[in-house]
């Protein structure tokens, strides 16, 4: 695998504040990782706006939302969403097959070809057997994960955000096309923060990630472009 190749699959997570941050990140950043990521504090904070600040920088974007409504609500917010230029956007699986189907088809009339990637949360990676048992799921959350990504699947998503540790099993369930974003990842340098399943980068592209969302381990390094070429080096040695 090349650097280029390696250093697009990075995905920074923009959990900062304000506009002058998300400037000086994306300068930053450009050209040392493939997309940002605006979630929805930041996007509640400063709106479209933090959208085009990456824009302006030439980054691309995940507008990480996470919609989760009734369908007609979640396919129209889409559509806006894809208005505004992003490359990924996201709504929860949970929100079922209908909700999903209906976003998948009125983005895909809206832009055609030129749509933005859509992806659907399986479960969250904090997230445990007893948090699923607490809102009456009786499922261990590998076999939850699965029965999500085959359902968004077939509802037209183009791929899923899940814990790396679930990679293998979605990609035995929905083929080699099918995109898998992760989050939970946590290069060998780095503390594991509030993520319960986790993977470091090299592991989880090699199990067949596409896109790692990472934040902290770059945002709070003493040189974070340095942490971002290590990053970089791992993927890269861990690679074919």
């Amino acid at each position: 695998m090349t650097r280029d190749e390696a250093r697009n699959k990075i995905i920074f997570a923009l959990d900062v504040n304000g506009l002058a941050e998300i400037d000086h990140w994306s300068e930053l950043l450009a050209n040392k990782v493939g997309m940002f990521k605006v979630g929805k504090e930041l996007f509640t904070s400063c709106g479209p706006e933090a959208v085009k600040a990456v824009q302006r920088h030439g980054g691309q974007l995940f507008l990480d939302l996470k919609y989760h409504d009734i369908p007609n609500t979640v396919a129209k917010a889409s559509v806006e969403a894809g208005r505004m230029g992003v490359q990924f956007i996201d709504m929860h699986a949970l929100g079922g097959a209908e909700m999903m189907s209906a976003t998948s088809a009125a983005v895909r009339k809206e832009f055609g070809d030129e749509r933005p990637k859509m992806l659907a949360i399986t479960i969250l990676t904090s997230s445990t057997a007893e948090t699923l048992r607490q809102v009456g799921i009786e499922y261990p959350v590998d076999q939850m994960v699965v029965r999500l990504a085959k359902l968004a699947q077939e509802a037209g998503m183009d791929g899923v955000v899940s814990s790396p540790l679930e990679i293998e099993m979605i990609r035995e369930a929905c083929g080699p096309d099918f995109l898998i974003v992760t989050p939970g990842v946590r290069p060998t340098f780095a503390s594991v923060d509030d993520q319960k399943r986790i993977l470091t980068p090299a592991e989880a592209v090699k199990a067949g990630a596409d896109f790692l969302v990472i934040g902290r381990p770059i945002a709070k390094a003493a040189d974070p472009v340095t942490a971002a070429e290590m990053i970089v080096d791992e993927i890269v040695a861990g690679g074919p």
